[in-house]
């Protein structure tokens, strides 16, 4: 169904239930996998995307069209994971770069996050080695094959940036991937 559809039905009371279920049936299920790609632990990106998804109910009446809806989405569910995870790190008292990211790897490796092979699984864990804002890019590039244009809606950032921030997450990448033989 057309997102102005969606928008549409929404506006209208009695049919907003029915639109906002369209919007679930459509998107739930990529937003599920943005915000797991970013916090790993399944239980935690069900809570995530319960939060965004209230967000979302409580707010689109206010959507303006002047960005596409996927794209206002996405935002939502990056600020939401960008503002999980700095919790997560202010409770653990460490930084993401650092313990967590092995925390997270761990997590990733004991198999309920991940049932690929070996060369998958590595590539999760050397994702897990970016910096936010370069897995964040990485992950919308690489797995949900965006658009630089729609990164930078999204993220906010110049399209430059991005293909800057892309083309280091990739050497970093790469370097682990050397490193890790």
């Amino acid at each position: 169904m057309e997102d102005s559809l969606i928008i549409a039905k929404f506006a209208d009371e009695s049919t907003r239930e029915e639109a906002f279920r369209l919007l679930l049936k459509k998107y739930q299920q990529k937003i599920y996998w943005h915000v797991r790609r970013m916090v790993i632990d399944h239980d935690d990106a069900d809570d995530v995307v319960q939060d965004i998804f209230i967000k979302v109910w409580r707010n689109l009446e206010k959507f303006r069209e002047d960005s596409q809806l996927y794209t206002w989405l996405y935002r939502i569910a990056t600020n939401e994971c960008i503002t999980f995870l700095n919790k997560k790190k202010q409770k653990q008292s460490v930084s993401l770069d650092d313990e967590s990211s092995a925390y997270l790897s761990d997590s990733l490796a004991d198999g309920s996050y991940f049932n690929g092979d070996k060369a998958q699984l590595k590539l999760q864990q050397a994702i897990l080695t970016l910096p936010d804002k370069q897995r964040l890019v990485f992950n919308m590039k690489y797995f949900e094959d965006m658009k630089y244009e729609e990164i930078s809606e999204v993220l906010g950032t110049s399209v430059g940036a991005l293909k800057a921030s892309y083309h280091l997450a990739v050497k970093k990448i790469e370097n682990f991937f050397a490193a890790h033989d």
